[in-house]
């Protein structure tokens, strides 16, 4: 989830300075703390950084060195029960919102429309870890269903446990995405490594696609293949959506994120990484040792603005830290990730000189 009362409050603001009007720093730290809720929102939980795989575009592969950990039980409990669910009339502003301004109908299915209508009313259970290595994963959902957030995580679907999934299925998740970069096998090791594979991950997904209809189940299965730049890859995204063409499921090419880790000069059009970073003031992310991080982005939890495990949610999001992180992006401060390695763009970059 994220904070779709600062995201509609901050949009005419936000696209002024991002078409070059400028504005004094004082003023625009003023109003982004107007405009930013002090009840917290959380965008995603990590509940595991176990992963299996090798793939050659993420960070966790060459250059994670935080432990490997899963988050405890009585952790997630402790931060799903600060959180609520976005309300009908809240989501119903929010879409005709998201229609009119950024022209993407609600019944689309592009990168652009799962960045617009699905993140911002689900929370995101996955980081630099497979949630399908956790075995808490369906109790996850299960509490979270009970409590009316809605839930969605992405994995490889080599990880694909039939059991376990058509469990989280029961327990009413919302949405699952499955990583497939080719329908050929050798070509999908390629990127994603040796456990990966899109032979027998194809035909659990078709299992799936059975029990889903079969048992009346609401889980929507999202496809999806990140676009690294390669030759033959509008090729092959073509293979992929003839593969699943005319089945029960969401398939998109989505861009890839982090490309200060590997640039290969793609660009991109996906909404979230033209606008400005605005992570600071729309949600909060809890890694798997109950850390409080800047974003799903900080691998190795090297900007830690809280612990879930000791401290409400609520004074992390209002705290010291935060206030210190957010003027951070106004001033661009040296030697801070966000302002030397990330790919968005910072606040501060649209300040009057």
């Amino acid at each position: 989830m994220f904070d779709i009362d600062f995201y509609m409050k901050v949009f005419d603001l936000k696209y002024k300075m991002m078409q070059g009007q400028k504005f004094e720093r004082e003023y625009l730290l003023q109003k982004l703390e107007e405009y930013r809720s002090p009840n917290p929102v959380v965008y995603n939980i990590e509940t595991t950084n176990a992963c299996n795989m090798r793939c050659e575009m993420c960070p966790r592969t060459t250059m994670m060195t935080r432990p490997i950990e899963t988050m405890q039980k009585e952790t997630f409990e402790k931060v799903i029960n600060q959180l609520r669910p976005w309300s009908q009339e809240e989501w119903a502003k929010w879409e005709a919102f998201a229609a009119e301004n950024y022209k993407i109908d609600k019944n689309d299915m592009s990168e652009n429309h799962f960045f617009l209508y699905v993140i911002p009313k689900v929370i995101v259970l996955h980081g630099y870890g497979d949630p399908l290595l956790d075995k808490n994963i369906p109790d996850y959902v299960k509490m979270m269903t009970e409590r009316g957030l809605l839930s969605y995580f992405s994995c490889n679907p080599a990880n694909i446990n039939l059991e376990r999934t058509i469990e989280t299925f029961e327990n009413g998740l919302d949405y699952i995405k499955y990583s497939v970069e080719s329908v050929d096998d050798l070509r999908h090791k390629e990127v994603r490594g040796q456990q990966s594979n899109f032979s027998e991950s194809y035909q659990k997904i078709l299992k799936l696609l059975d029990v889903k209809a079969q048992r009346n189940l609401n889980t929507t299965i999202v496809i999806t293949m990140i676009n690294l730049n390669k030759p033959w890859q509008q090729e092959e995204f073509e293979k992929v959506k003839e593969a699943f063409k005319g089945m029960d499921v969401y398939v998109y090419l989505k861009s890839q994120d982090q490309m200060w880790y590997e640039d290969n000069n793609q660009g991109t059009q996906s909404i979230h990484w033209l606008e400005f970073c605005q992570f600071p003031w729309s949600s909060m992310t809890v890694k798997s040792n109950g850390e409080s991080v800047e974003c799903v982005e900080d691998f190795n939890n090297e900007i830690v603005l809280g612990d879930a495990k000791t401290e409400s949610l609520y004074d992390i999001w209002n705290g010291e830290k935060y206030k210190r992180f957010r003027r951070d992006h106004f001033e661009l401060t040296p030697g801070l990730k966000c302002t030397e390695q990330c790919d968005m763009q910072l606040v501060g970059s649209f300040l009057a000189s």
